[in-house]
């Protein structure tokens, strides 16, 4: 299993008790946390402020992976920006969670062993136009829309039908 964060915009109507202002990415909007598996599917969605520490939302994500997945998880991957009170978290809930560190020889954007699930996810969820920007006013609707993206991305691979995304032009015929 497989922990990440990423913040996101909102958009204008959104209340602004439910969102706020990411300082490292320069977001203000809603902060996504994702537990996601090995083929990269959703196993539980944390949709809080964008100026939750990641450390909140990773231990809220173990809970939720404790009470759904049971015993069948056993360990966990973070990036840097989880700490160790999410590692003591997890070996409370029996979940070995370990920080993937970079090299600090490499500069940019790289992606990192078996943590690139998550990315990929991210990616994938970003395809569906009600996840670009968050336009639900609660938060539990904002989680409700990337499990509902999961369901699509799941039938889709289950059927093996390949549905244009909506970037794709239609064609048109008279």
């Amino acid at each position: 299993m497989v922990l990440d964060t990423g913040s996101v915009h909102v958009a204008a109507g959104v209340p602004a008790a439910t969102s706020g202002h990411d300082p490292a990415k320069r977001v203000p909007g809603r902060k996504r946390g994702l537990a996601v598996d090995v083929p990269g599917l959703v196993i539980a969605v944390v949709v809080p402020a964008a100026n939750t520490h990641d450390n909140t939302v990773g231990t809220v994500l173990l809970d939720q992976v404790a009470d759904h997945a049971g015993d069948t998880v056993r360990k966990a991957l973070v990036g840097q920006g989880f700490k160790n009170q999410v590692v003591l978290h997890g070996a409370n809930l029996g979940i070995d969670v370990e920080i993937v560190a970079r090299s600090p020889q490499e500069t940019g954007s790289v992606l990192q062993p078996k943590r690139w699930r998550v990315e990929q996810t991210y990616g994938i969820l970003i395809l569906h136009r009600r996840l670009v920007r968050d336009y639900e006013h609660r938060s539990s609707s904002a989680a409700s829309r990337v499990y509902w993206a999961m369901i699509h991305v799941m039938t889709r691979r289950l059927t093996g039908a390949n549905a244009p995304s909506w970037r794709v032009a239609q064609e048109v015929t008279v």
